[in-house]
Parts: C-alpha cells; structure tokens; sequence
C-alpha cells in the first residue's frame, strides 16, 4: 500500500494526459477508455501509464501483456532475493568502486575522506573529469568538468561536498566504435544478470546510446535497443517519445547492424562480477566499452528492465519467459 501510494504522489499529470492522448489518436479509442485499460493494467500486472505507454499495451492481448516484465514484478525479485544489508555496495557509488577496484578501469576519488595532496594528485595532468553524487539515480548529479575551468579548488571542493558530488572519476575514453555511434556521451550496455549460487544468468542486454546530451540515460533523452546473443544490433533504437531511429539523427552511423566490440569480454566480465556479492544476485550492470575492453561503469541492485516495441520488431513476446527460466518469482 505505501509503495501504490508514494507511486500516485510521483505521477506526471501532463505526460500521463500527453500519452494517454497520443494513444487515442493511434487506436481510436475515447480517451476515457484508455484510461480505464491503464488502470486495469496497473491492477493486474503492475504497469504503470509510463510502461503502458513505453510497452505498447494498447497493441496487446491479455495473453501477450502477460509476458511483459513490469516494475512492480522486478521489484519483487529485488525484495526476495536482493539482501537490504548489501545494497548499500550497489547504491553508494564510492562502495561500488570500493567493492569493485579490479573491474572499473579508471582512478576514482572520494573527496569526503581524501587528503588535500590527494585532491591535487587527481587534479593534476587531467583535463577533464566526472563528478557524481554517490547516491542518485538515472545520471542525476553527473556532470563533466574541465579542470582548467576550477579558479579555486578549495571552494570547488566544497561545492562539491554541499552537492554531495562526492565521487570524482577520471573521465573515460571508449572505443571508437561506440563513439563513432555517438560521441557526445559515453554510449554503454545495461547487462542485467542473475546469479543462482552456481551460475550466472545473462537475462538482458541493452545498448544505451546518447542523443544530444552527455548522458545515454532514457531519461536524459538516450534511446536504446536490445542486442542479440553475439553483441549485434538487430531493431531499431527508440526513446522515451517512442521514436525509433534505425539511423543515429546526429552521427548518421546506421543502428542497426551495429556489432559491440569486445562484446565476447563483456559477457566474460559479467560472468566474473556477478558472482562478487551472492547477496545480491539480481544486479542490472552498466558497462562502457574502452579500446581494450570493457569496465565496470556501476550495479544496479534494483535494475528495472528493457523491452522493445512490438511495433519495432513485430513481436509481441516480452522478457518475462525468460526471466522465469533462471528466477523463481
């Protein structure tokens, strides 16, 4: 009931009236009517207008939404098999990399317990580099910084402290393929994964892809797109307006088709770190690719899930059988 309620308090009135319109217009159905299958989707399977919106319920049966994972059912995997005492390695950016030195691939700095010398050590022959909150979601209290630009450090350090921009990373050069796709952001992979005590199971993979900005988070205007079992692009990508580009608009490199390299040391990567905390079995792994390989970017321990359009790839199939191969929920 509290989690039902803090879900009506955080509800975008005007998306909410935007999509719902929008979809009147494609099925030609009254909006009313819209609305009450929203309702009776969220009643039934836990879907959001968003998810509806994002999923493309009002395409589907009742047999095929049944097939879609929704938020509400991958939070019940979180609270089954997700211990509380162990989030805090996955939720606290500086604890990840704490818990995970070995597989992020660049220098990091916690400026809450660094030393002045520290401090000046990082900044030195840097040009630029990446600050973040520790604790936020979706590429909130991310930001890039040029060094030069710092006229006094004391201040900007304190600055950072007040904006609990606590985490500075070296900022991260990835391969000229992925910033060939689009080299305004770092264009990475959502690896979502599941750890039995025995075996790890690969139960998504996603390609993020900025556009615009400097951040590949749907939420900060990114698309994204599922890859096949070998790392290739096989639909188009799409974005939280449901418009879907087989094209990139800005860097004009084809989407489709598109191969992830060093994709083979992805999945050899997620195989390894998914095993690191088996309190945490259930963990949605952010990864960027550099010229040599891939790094561990952070872990969601509450990972929300990827599903294309049926529109996109006329399918109307989504995750959840295969989700129920590896999970009991």
């Amino acid at each position: 009931m509290k989690r039902i309620i803090n879900r009506f308090k955080r509800i975008d009135t005007k998306l909410l009236k935007s999509n719902i319109k929008e979809i009147s217009q494609l099925t030609g159905k009254s909006q009313i009517s819209v609305f009450m299958d929203m309702l009776q989707c969220y009643k039934k399977y836990g879907a959001g207008y968003s998810e509806y919106f994002e999923y493309e319920f009002y395409l589907l049966n009742e047999q095929e939404r049944s097939t879609y994972m929704t938020s509400v059912q991958a939070n019940e995997i979180v609270q089954r098999y997700n211990q509380k005492e162990y989030r805090h390695l996955f939720y606290d950016k500086a604890d990840f990399n704490k818990t995970f030195a070995d597989y992020v691939g660049r220098d990091w700095l916690n400026i809450q317990t660094a030393s002045k010398d520290d401090i000046d050590k990082f900044l030195e022959n840097r040009d630029t580099m990446m600050i973040k909150e520790t604790q936020n979601l979706m590429g909130h209290g991310v930001e890039k910084i040029t060094i030069s630009d710092i006229e006094n450090v004391d201040e900007f350090v304190q600055k950072c402290l007040e904006n609990k921009q606590y985490l500075w990373e070296e900022f991260f050069t990835q391969h000229t393929e992925m910033a060939r796709l689009y080299p305004g952001s770092v264009n990475t992979l959502r690896v979502i994964t599941f750890f039995d005590g025995d075996e790890v199971a690969i139960l998504e993979k996603v390609l993020k892809i900025g556009n615009g900005g400097h951040l590949d988070n749907f939420a900060a205007g990114g698309m994204y797109t599922i890859l096949s079992e070998e790392g290739k692009v096989l639909y188009p990508a799409f974005d939280a307006k449901a418009n879907a580009f087989s094209i990139h608009p800005s860097s004009q490199v084809e989407i489709i088709g598109f191969e992830v390299p060093h994709y083979d040391k992805v999945v050899e990567l997620v195989k390894n770190v998914g095993r690191q905390v088996p309190q945490i079995p259930y963990v949605g792994w952010d990864i960027a690719i550099g010229q040599e390989g891939p790094i561990l970017i952070e872990g969601n321990y509450n990972s929300g899930v990827f599903q294309m359009k049926p529109s996109i790839t006329k399918e109307k199939v989504g995750v959840k059988p295969h989700y129920k191969k590896y999970i009991d929920f």
